[in-house]
């Protein structure tokens, strides 16, 4: 049998940071998961309280507790990696940062986007930006996420590094963002679907496959930037197209518009990543049209 290892998972409340943790707690590993006590983690897990912004009181909270992995769900700015840089150095051997796709928001390609393309060591990080500000955090949550994988990715051998850049999340009866559920009630009352002109396709991937792939990450000894994503694109339509057979209903209205304001997954440019690295390193990703109607159904699943 292997080492037990001690994981410390932060954030994790919901969505694919509970199955995370499920994953983690069944394979025998003595996990601890910090929050700032809105959800007590599942049973056979330690629990910590603490403000990851507040620097003293997150370096209190861990004490002298080292770990061999720390998974870290919610970090989205550069002073929120600035303080786990300075807490967890030379206290962990690895580091997971969950990001995003959205780190690449400026790449335009129309070929699936490889990591190199956003590489951390060369992004200027400006701790100055009003990064406590919701309205400018969510306005600037990719350029967020850029500037933190370049406070950890400076970091240097005392915290080894990975951030996986994750595609979007689909499926599971607990989705939170109600996507899906704006597209079912708009086909099932007949109202139209408001895309741009030309409608481009993106890379998704299962709310099980991305806690899978975390939890595979988490015994890799891999660093860097990785992009996880099911294999295959969808445009909106496809998916619209999806929704509908799953209420049993016509054919989705769809209404081109030159707003800016559109539905959920109508993109005015490629947002497709090229999961070869992690393919290459051992892992198997499943197809998108394959899972598709099961990640439909989960979500929908109130509909029948």
């Amino acid at each position: 049998m292997g080492k037990t290892r001690e994981v410390l998972v932060i954030g994790g409340n919901r969505y694919f940071g509970k199955r995370l943790i499920a994953r983690l707690l069944a394979a025998g590993d003595r996990v601890t998961v910090l929050n700032r006590g809105s959800a007590a983690p599942p049973a056979g897990a330690v629990h910590l309280v603490a403000d990851r912004n507040d620097e003293e009181a997150l370096a209190e909270a861990i004490g002298t507790r080292v770990f061999d992995v720390v998974l870290d769900q919610v970090c989205y700015t550069p002073r929120q990696a600035a303080t786990a840089r300075r807490v967890f150095a030379g206290r962990t051997g690895r580091y997971v940062m969950t990001s995003t796709v959205e780190v690449y928001e400026h790449e335009d390609s129309e070929t699936l986007v490889p990591e190199s393309a956003v590489d951390p060591a060369t992004v200027a990080v400006n701790p100055e930006l009003p990064w406590d500000d919701p309205e400018f955090l969510e306005a600037h949550y990719g350029e967020g996420k850029r500037q933190a994988e370049a406070v950890f990715a400076a970091a240097g051998p005392d915290l080894p590094f990975v951030s996986v850049r994750v595609a979007h999340v689909l499926g599971g009866d607990d989705d939170f963002t109600g996507r899906l559920d704006h597209y079912a009630d708009r086909i099932r009352t007949g109202a139209p679907i408001a895309v741009p002109p030309v409608r481009h396709p993106a890379t998704y991937i299962h709310v099980e496959e991305i806690a899978d792939f975390l939890f595979w990450t988490a015994g890799e000894d891999f660093t860097g930037p990785v992009n996880a994503a099911s294999h295959g694109e969808l445009d909106v339509e496809e998916l619209c197209t999806t929704v509908a057979a799953r209420l049993g209903t016509v054919e989705p209205v769809f209404e081109a518009t030159d707003s800016t304001e559109v539905s959920p997954f109508a993109f005015r440019r490629r947002y497709g990543m090229d999961n070869s690295r992690a393919t290459r390193l051992g892992f198997t990703f499943g197809d998108v049209r394959q899972w598709l109607p099961k990640a439909v159904a989960e979500t929908l699943g109130k509909d029948d």
